[in-house]
């Protein structure tokens, strides 16, 4: 008879768990744990996140957050695949509750009361933007990959994105939801995704750092987090020169004239009318069975107060 010792039961439970909540003193870990997924979000994923964050919030004895993936990507969005294998086997409502508890959830972290810190190394894009680009403080590194693809699977950029997008400098936001193009840490850093750049190889002790920070104020978090912070490869002409390209072609008020002054005539001319029609085809809005989300009144995030203050 084969026995499992207790550090090989906890090692195969740990595997098994979608996301991990570990405590140290006065901070709270939330660990995507889908490495073979990419951590891709589940319906249940969310539901345990938003449930122990709403804790984590109220207790006093909490400090601030940590939010991380394990393996090689931080979150690669939500589990497509599995939203659709239930649809088309007849359980739409399974997507419509998933993508409810996860807006849910990214207008938690938007406006949660105690610090969040967000370590994106590797793949974000999606859905791993939606509970990330909202946290008070998004830490890149030269591993981190960030893109927007929704539109190219026929969706649109959701999770927050037209807040997030809106606020990046001339229409790099317009750019990077209408193309889904990736762009690194030194660039996210640079038009203001991220709020610092740390090398990979730093993210233990930073954690570590973190986890003894005694207090939830946001000058003594941002004291920690410097200690290890550089400077990207990026040089900042670098991307205004990339920038002052993008604003010629994104600025136009329509996607039409955007793709005018991208393509050229004869290309743009291959493009057939029923392709358009398709690609701009309304909603349907007699559908009964659907109905706006209505997300409850929270106050402004702790780092938006904290500004305010410094």
């Amino acid at each position: 008879m084969w026995v499992l010792s207790s550090t090989e039961l906890f090692r195969r439970d740990s595997m098994e768990q979608p996301v991990l909540f570990e405590e140290y003193s006065g901070a709270r870990k939330v660990i995507l744990n889908r490495p073979s997924k990419l951590n891709t979000l589940t319906l249940e994923m969310v539901s345990q996140m938003s449930n122990k964050l709403q804790i984590y919030e109220g207790d006093h004895t909490v400090n601030l957050v940590i939010l991380k993936g394990n393996g090689k990507a931080f979150c690669a969005g939500g589990d497509v695949i599995g939203n659709m294998c239930s649809v088309l086997t007849g359980h739409w409502s399974y997507g419509a509750s998933f993508y409810k508890k996860e807006l849910t959830l990214d207008h938690l972290i938007a406006t949660y009361k105690k610090p969040l810190i967000c370590l994106i190394d590797g793949v974000v894009m999606g859905g791993g933007a939606g509970i990330s680009m909202h946290g008070s403080f998004r830490v890149v590194t030269e591993k981190t990959v960030l893109a927007m693809p929704e539109a190219s699977i026929g969706l649109f950029p959701d999770v927050g994105a037209s807040y997030f997008l809106s606020q990046l400098p001339g229409y790099f936001g317009e750019y990077l939801g209408l193309t889904g193009a990736r762009i690194d840490g030194a660039t996210m850093l640079a038009c203001g995704l991220a709020t610092h750049f740390v090398f990979s190889k730093d993210l233990p002790p930073l954690e570590h750092a973190l986890s003894s920070v005694e207090s939830s104020n946001a000058s003594e978090i941002l004291s920690v987090i410097s200690k290890y912070t550089h400077k990207s490869n990026l040089k900042e002409e670098e991307f205004h020169k990339r920038l002052k390209s993008i604003n010629k072609c994104f600025s136009r008020q329509t996607v039409e004239d955007i793709l005018h002054s991208l393509w050229e005539p004869p290309k743009l001319e291959l493009v057939s009318a029923e392709t358009v029609d398709m690609l701009f085809k309304a909603l349907e809005e007699d559908d009964d069975d659907w109905c706006c989300l209505q997300l409850p009144a929270r106050s402004s995030n702790l780092l938006d107060h904290a500004r305010s203050k410094l």
